[in-house]
């Protein structure tokens, strides 16, 4: 932080001012405490502004290209799966796992020069960066953020697609669906209230473990795209070495991985009454 010319007597006074001279231990419980009382620290880099005051716009802006991403993955994913799910060992099948598994060995970043050669450089429909000016309305920002979207969603199709089929599979073959025929059910019934609702449940935790990398892992499409979210931002404090910024923003990716998986716990509960009846028992 004091550049490489500084005099050792800069650095002890720059260690003691912000406390970096003391015991590991100590410093360890000081940032617990802080913690506890919603105190992140300050970051190291001039001019020292509040951690959560960096952290907040990185984490909007994350939050805003992982739900806009989910949008598009999601309900075509989940689609695909079921599609091939209900058409095993047919050229729909095989097509959809194909196409699914090609897309999904592809890197994000690689898909995404991709997307900026062909829609940004050759037909100009998108612009080539994901930030926005301050203030663009809604759909300045639907804009920037499509390529970015497209290229995580291009990624995540074959995976969600892939476990949603392998669900959807493993539901048919089940004793309950063979049994819901065997009443005279009709098949959409039985697909829908027997075969969809088991099917989803590996389909939701697979989603839900996407959001944390949505979150805080897109490094490589954050810099490509130029956008500020929490991944870049989590890279640019260990390049700087500003460890409180650091520190903070994996403990932000850590709470939103914990959030998420409790909500998919949530959902768990709702699709199949046995996790309910065993968790009253």
């Amino acid at each position: 932080m004091l550049g490489p010319y500084a005099t050792e007597e800069a650095v002890a006074a720059y260690n003691h001012e912000h406390g970096t001279d003391r015991p590991a231990v100590v410093q360890y419980v000081d940032w617990l405490r802080g913690i506890v009382r919603g105190d992140l620290g300050n970051s190291l880099a001039p001019p020292e502004p509040p951690v959560w005051d960096v952290i907040e716009p990185a984490l909007v802006n994350s939050m805003k290209l992982a739900v806009f991403a989910f949008l598009i993955v999601v309900p075509f994913g989940i689609l695909g799966g079921v599609f091939a799910g209900l058409r095993v060992g047919r050229p729909t099948d095989r097509g959809i796992t194909v196409v699914g598994l090609s897309l999904a060995v592809v890197p994000e970043f690689v898909t995404g020069l991709v997307l900026i050669l062909v829609f940004s450089i050759w037909l100009g429909w998108l612009p080539v960066t994901a930030q926005w000016e301050p203030g663009a309305g809604a759909l300045t920002q639907v804009r920037h953020l499509a390529l970015p979207a497209m290229a995580l969603a291009i990624v995540l199709f074959g995976y969600i697609a892939r476990i949603t089929r392998a669900g959807v599979v493993e539901a048919l073959d089940a004793d309950y669906t063979r049994t819901a025929y065997l009443k005279g059910l009709p098949r959409n019934t039985v697909i829908s209230r027997h075969v969809l609702r088991n099917a989803l449940m590996p389909t939701i935790a697979v989603i839900a473990t996407q959001v944390g990398y949505l979150v805080g892992g897109l490094v490589a499409i954050e810099y490509l795209f130029n956008y500020q979210g929490l991944g870049l931002m989590v890279l640019q404090a260990a390049q700087q070495k500003d460890f409180t910024l650091l520190t903070a923003g994996v403990l932000v990716v850590g709470v939103v991985y914990l959030v998420v998986t409790l909500i998919a716990d949530i959902a768990f509960a709702l699709l199949n009454p046995r996790i309910r009846f065993q968790a009253a028992e």
